[in-house]
């Protein structure tokens, strides 16, 4: 709901401030006195294009910001489009510079005109001749009728059966003209994969394949090293070991004489065991180095074959394992010959369960469009179109859409004898707007847009049709909020509150103003509505009879 709209220096309003309340607003004055003004600022901050001209003259820009309650479904594209403020508001700013410059802001943040209309959109809803009209756009109208007959689901679901259906369509297309290419990758990449599997190869049996060639190509000079060692330690006459015990013997002999000298026996007892340790490991390690020329050769062999599949590929060995997987993935990606034929068979299931949920989503629509249409056709002929005709039209389509088998299209007659036109077409705003009227009412507990502004509601009626017209906004304004730009007496006199636009020349300049109507000056407005220029207090009672009515 619009709660708050400020105006600085637009066309001929110097600064305005205004506080919106729920249900059905009139606003009334005097013709010339700018009641579209306020409209056009909505128009403006909701995206629509402005230009140099609605800069009040000499100023240097026009600024407009408007606050909306917003639901928690325009609260979820808000954070969508990362464009979120404090919870459940939604503020639109644009400013608009002199040089023609415009700049737009979404709850302080800039924003595209484009977003600045999908958010309007879902907030603000504009009837009659102006540009800003939602009904006039097919979707909307598909979406209109759905809503009305409770198929937003059914709908969801054949779109959602229509893109699977797609998905496979262009899946067997392009298997079906690439198929010789297809053969031919397929026929190379299960060659690579049976070359890769046979080669048997991981990256941690590489590594332990490389460290035994390692050892079985240098085993003579580790066998010699192994020998150098034992017979240095332990086996020579001279050998590390035998100076070593010689050297233990004196030192317990001398610890006779002192016994300081223990600790430096305990290291070389410590010393000698570790050496003696060592000239076992060596042995260990002599009767158990493989020599095996056999096994030298087939590692050779080995390494040799994976080496040359590195080059092939031009991959590093340790990547052999990342090729044959990346083979393999497209390989199932292509599928086999059979593969066609099933996908053939896949896409004619899916398209038969699309044809199944659309033709229902069909039926239902047609009975509810029927419902729709009557309902109406029967408020046009309250509101001065008697005669006219009314009607939710759907248009097949050869192979239907996303969206089912047909098209929805609003059409409309507003005299008798005229043909059925798309509402789009109709040239009439007053007409536009009316029919726009009846539609909101007869849908008013399914639409999602929660303030609704109409322009030219009256435009070429009177008497008890502006009651009727009167009544209907005012029932709209129990589900929404209402906003109506108006110039009869009977239409304002319904209103849950009142506006008088006005103007006045200030310091030779003409500005324009907004005042909001206590139950006194809703009388004298009524009255001045009624009777012209000379208010009688006949017409004075004759207004406050109206407003008495109506409340």
């Amino acid at each position: 709901m619009l709660k708050f709209l400020s105006i600085r220096d637009f066309v001929i309003v110097s600064k305005l401030e205004l506080d919106f309340s729920a249900g059905f607003t009139a606003l009334t004055g005097e013709t010339g006195a700018g009641k579209s003004i306020l409209i056009d600022a909505l128009s403006l901050a909701l995206g629509e294009r402005g230009d140099a001209t609605m800069v009040r003259a000499g100023c240097e820009r026009a600024e407009i910001s408007a606050e909306f309650d917003v639901s928690p479904q325009v609260q979820a594209w808000l954070e969508e489009q990362d464009l979120a403020g404090d919870e459940g508001v939604c503020l639109l700013r644009r400013v608009l510079e002199v040089g023609g410059r415009s700049r737009g802001f979404i709850n302080g943040r800039s924003a595209t005109l484009q977003q600045m209309r999908e958010a309007g959109e879902q907030l603000l809803d504009i009837h009659g001749q102006h540009a800003h009209q939602s009904l006039l756009r097919p979707d909307a109208q598909r979406v209109l009728l759905d809503s009305y007959a409770g198929l937003e689901n059914e709908a969801t679901a054949v779109g959602a059966q229509y893109k699977d259906w797609q998905a496979l369509r262009r899946r067997r297309i392009a298997l079906s003209e690439n198929a010789e290419a297809v053969a031919a990758e397929r026929e190379l990449l299960q060659f690579q994969c049976d070359e890769l599997s046979g080669l048997n190869f991981n990256v941690s049996d590489w590594t332990s394949l490389q460290a035994d060639y390692e050892k079985l190509a240098h085993a003579a000079s580790l066998l010699e090293t192994a020998e150098f060692g034992v017979e240095s330690l332990s086996e020579a006459d001279n050998s590390c070991l035998a100076q070593l015990n010689a050297l233990t013997s004196r030192l317990r002999d001398a610890i006779v004489h002192d016994a300081s000298l223990i600790d430096t026996l305990q290291m070389l007892d410590s010393a000698q065991a570790e050496m003696q340790e060592a000239v076992y490991a060596l042995r260990h390690y002599q009767q158990h180095l493989d020599t095996d020329p056999a096994r030298l050769n087939e590692l050779e062999r080995r390494i040799e074959s994976v080496m040359d599949a590195a080059r092939k590929y031009r991959v590093a060995p340790e990547q052999l394992d990342e090729v044959l997987q990346r083979s393999s993935a497209r390989l199932a990606e292509l599928g086999g010959d059979a593969d066609l034929a099933a996908l053939e068979q896949q896409e004619q299931a899916a398209h038969k369960t699309y044809l199944q949920s659309a033709k229902k989503l069909s039926a239902a629509r047609q009975k509810s469009a029927s419902a729709l249409s009557q309902e109406i056709t029967a408020a046009m002929q309250t509101l001065a179109m008697q005669g006219g005709v009314f009607q939710v039209a759907l248009m097949p389509l050869a192979e239907g859409n996303a969206h089912g088998l047909e098209t929805i299209e609003l059409q409309v007659a507003a005299n008798p004898g005229v043909p059925l036109r798309s509402m789009a077409k109709v040239a009439s705003g007053g007409e536009l707007s009316r029919i726009s009227l009846a539609i909101q009412v007869a849908t008013s507990r399914i639409a999602s847009v929660p303030t609704l502004i109409f322009d030219e509601v009256d435009s070429g009626i009177g008497g008890r049709v502006a009651e009727i017209v009167g009544q209907l906004l005012r029932q709209l304004g129990t589900h929404h909020q209402v906003m109506c730009v108006t110039h009869l007496p009977q239409v304002a006199a319904s209103a849950d509150q009142q506006w008088q636009v006005s103007k006045a020349v200030v310091n030779e300049v003409t500005l324009s103003s907004i005042t909001v109507l206590d139950a006194a000056q809703r009388v004298e407005e009524i009255a001045r509505m009624l009777g012209g220029a000379t208010i009688t207090e006949t017409t004075r009672k004759h207004a406050a009879e109206m407003l008495s009515l109506s409340a």
